[in-house]
């Protein structure tokens, strides 16, 4: 394997963690070995390699501002402050949050800007898991960012609306990472095993074990690299281990004396089977029929299965929250109204945590709908109403109902013998809502099930007032 630098720069780690490049000696990870160099290697994230976008002059050296790197975990964060430093030649200092604290702040400042003073050299003081530092220590960093006497790039997974101070917002430009689709994986793993610094073609992996591999990886080109330098490593094990009986062999080819991650041997490395699930094919659709009618059928044993396929297989966690929102509404309905906020917070969280975290709140809304009483009493109400209106039962609004606040409304009758329903004894009065070609419809037709048992009753006791007690049930 290549012992290229990751990083040909004089940067150091603060607590004497030695110079970036040293980290890329043979034994290192194959991750680490695989980091982009440059803006052009980086494996997605397009926008922010646009010709004239801020990170490219950034990179290029043609501006000089600090910058917050939001996104999910794999997608280059720390690749992206690698690059800026490597590729303007200036000193690349890193600094985790999770074990730094203001003294080590104030230290890497106070180096920084005395580099610049004495020799001119700039800085780029990287801050990873920035969200886990607390105010003081986010206060800390102003000085420098406000003086320009470091390039901060900072990383975070969390929204930094919510984990980073205003004032250091206010002067670091905001760059969100988008999460790696399962091409961008993809390519990341053939890049790796088909470069020098990577396996450099000396490993087989079969199709289907590569696919795996993708999807486990869920966005995270990090994990991708870890896992197929899991499975290379127990491929390259059982080739050298022939001589036992309970070992199998790879197939004899011309490249058996290679090693060959086969598909079972990929579920064996990383000890989690694969999904048999296209997310484009009948699998995708399957699975999620099973999973919708599981949690109509009210069995959250069977509904959290579904899920869980879904989710181990790589699915949309977006996909996943808007049909728990739909189902909130067609199948439970006003038999548990309480559901589909329930549903809703957990599409929200999806969002503001995603995956695997939102993998509870996705199973918490899929069990409330499974455990709620049903009613598609408001799923059947609107497509009937959908129906008439598609049969073109449409009429005109009854004059009292029609807006009356411009000049010359009372003149066409607008607005007369309308009755205010809050004038009324009961707050509910007797007037005609629906056109004329539509008296007497019903749509909503409550069950007896849930909340919506003791709402039938009043229903009908508003409705034989509304329409008087001749058009009553």
């Amino acid at each position: 394997m290549a012992d290229d630098g990751l990083f040909d720069v004089p940067g150091t780690r603060p607590g004497g963690g030695g110079s970036l490049s040293s980290t890329n000696h043979r034994g290192a990870p194959l991750a680490v070995r695989m980091r982009p160099r440059t803006l052009d290697d980086l494996v997605g994230q397009q926008q922010l390699r646009a010709t004239g976008s801020p990170l490219r002059r950034l990179v290029e050296g043609d501006a000089s501002m600090s910058v917050l790197l939001w996104g999910p975990p794999g997608t280059g964060k720390t690749t992206i402050a690698g690059i800026v430093s490597h590729s303007t030649n200036r000193r690349f200092v890193e600094i985790s949050a999770v074990s730094a604290g203001v003294k080590e702040v104030r230290a890497a400042i106070d180096h920084a800007r005395n580099e610049l003073a004495v020799a001119g050299t700039e800085t780029v003081l990287f801050v990873d898991e920035v969200h886990r530092f607390s105010k003081a220590q986010q206060d800390a960093l102003l000085p420098a960012v406000e003086n320009r006497w470091v390039t901060l790039v900072a990383a975070t997974t969390e929204n930094p609306f919510f984990s980073v101070i205003s004032p250091l917002m206010s002067r670091s430009l905001l760059l969100k990472l988008e999460s790696l689709t399962d091409a961008d994986i993809d390519e990341v793993v053939q890049r790796a095993l088909s470069d020098e610094r990577g396996y450099g073609g000396r490993v087989d992996v079969d199709d289907d074990a590569r696919e795996h591999l993708v999807r486990l990886a869920g966005g995270d080109a990090r994990r991708a690299l870890t896992y197929l330098e899991a499975s290379a490593s127990a491929a390259g094990a059982k080739l050298l281990d022939r001589s036992h009986p309970d070992v199998p062999l790879p197939e004899a080819d011309d490249d058996a004396g290679r090693p060959h991650v086969t598909l079972a041997l990929a579920e064996t490395a990383v000890d989690q089977a694969a999904v048999r699930y296209d997310r484009d094919g009948d699998q995708h659709y399957d699975v999620t029929s099973a999973w919708i009618k599981s949690m109509r059928g009210s069995d959250p044993d069977a509904a959290l299965h579904y899920l869980a396929r879904m989710i181990e297989a790589g699915e949309d966690a977006r996909f996943i929250a808007r049909r728990l929102v739909v189902h909130a509404s067609e199948d439970v309905g006003m038999a548990d109204s309480s559901v589909l906020a329930t549903a809703v917070a957990a599409a929200q969280a999806v969002q503001l945590v995603g995956l695997p975290e939102a993998r509870l709140n996705l199973a918490h809304a899929c069990v409330a709908i499974a455990m709620a009483p049903k009613s598609n009493a408001v799923y059947a109400a609107y497509g009937a109403a959908e129906a008439d209106v598609r049969k073109g039962k449409l009429g005109t609004v009854p004059p009292h109902l029609r807006d009356s606040h411009y000049g010359g409304a009372k003149k066409l009758g607008h607005g007369e013998e309308y009755v205010y329903p809050h004038d009324t004894p009961h707050g509910v009065a007797t007037q005609q809502y629906l056109p004329d070609v539509l008296t007497g419809a019903v749509y909503y037709r409550p069950t007896t099930r849930g909340t919506e048992g003791a709402l039938r009753e009043t229903w009908e006791r508003v409705r034989s007032i509304v329409r008087g007690k001749r058009n009553g049930r």
